[in-house]
Formats: C-alpha cells, structure tokens, sequence
C-alpha cells in the first residue's frame, strides 16, 4: 500500500510539473501531498484551485483530520489562500461522534440513501449533481460541492429532504460566481 501510494505521489507531482497553468499545478501538488500524508483520507477530498486560492470541499471523519488537510494546502508553495468547504460529521444531539457504531444493516441503510439521493441529483437538469459528494451517516445527508446558482442549491437540498428515510440534510455546497 504505501508504494502504491508512493507512485502516486510520483505521478501527481509529474503532473503538477508538466502542467502549463499554473492552478492545475497546485491542484495537483495539493492533491498529491494529500494523499502522502496518513492522516489525511485523501479520496474524501476535492481540491479545485482559481488565481491560486486552493478550495477543499468533502466530508471527514475527524477534526484533526480536517486541520491536517487545511495545513498541507495552506503550505503548500505558491497558495494564495485556502478556502475550508469540509465539513466534519457529527452525530445529531449526542456530541462529537464521528462514526458511531452502526450495525450492518443500518450501514447498508445509510448506503442505499445516499445513492438515491444521488440518483436524484444526478437526474434534475437544475442541479448537475455529478460536482456534488454525498455521504449519509444515520439518515443525516451530506451534499458537499460546487452547484452553478442559489437555485441549484436550494433544488438540491429539496431533492435531498424529499428523499425516502432522509432525516436531516447538512448541506456545504458552494456557488460558482463568474
């Protein structure tokens, strides 16, 4: 595993190198840097960068985790600023619990929300969920991303709640200005 992620390392640096503009090149380093660190679950996190600010959006685990992930962009060289679109779960009125203990069923329960919802976005012309990350803990729907409008955030979240079993939905969805 970790040679696996050495050579991916490897390959994303050779593409931040080889790349002419200079955002995908920090995308890249971010990226790559990510996925070197242990702490951080790199596949959890998008990283997307314009005039250099860096902007990481998904759903952690764990505040550190999320601290971690911030510091490596924030120091990576040549980032102008780091735009913080991660949110860390929490279970609803029991305090930080992050990953609750979840029998099987209820894991595959949480599983099969998510690609409803997911479904759902995917389906409305409005909203082009593919640019959103859904993840589902204890019937509480995370939409994590980029949407084109306000009204694309507002369809999105509606899609959500309208979703069979959903309880809640936490949404950290950004609006692409210009």
């Amino acid at each position: 595993m970790r040679l696996m992620k050495s050579w991916i390392v490897i390959a994303c640096l050779l593409v931040a190198v080889s790349c002419s503009p200079r955002d995908s090149a920090l995308t890249a380093t971010v990226k790559a840097k990510l996925v070197a660190d242990t702490t951080v679950h790199a596949s959890s996190i998008e990283v997307s960068t314009r005039d250099r600010v860096v902007t990481l959006t998904g759903n952690l685990d764990d505040q550190a985790e999320k601290d971690r992930a911030l510091e490596i962009a924030r120091r990576t060289s040549g980032v102008r600023d780091v735009v913080d679109m991660i949110a860390v779960r929490t279970a609803e009125g029991r305090g930080n619990a992050p990953d609750p203990p979840r029998t099987l069923g209820q894991r595959i329960d949480d599983v099969a929300i998510t690609a409803a919802v997911k479904s759902r976005l995917l389906d409305d012309p409005d909203v082009k969920g593919s640019r959103i990350d859904v993840d589902t803990r204890e019937g509480v729907v995370f939409l994590t991303g980029v949407v084109e409008s306000d009204a694309a955030k507002v369809k999105a979240v509606q899609l959500a709640r309208e979703t069979e079993h959903v309880k809640e939905v936490q949404a950290n969805l950004a609006v692409r200005r210009g």
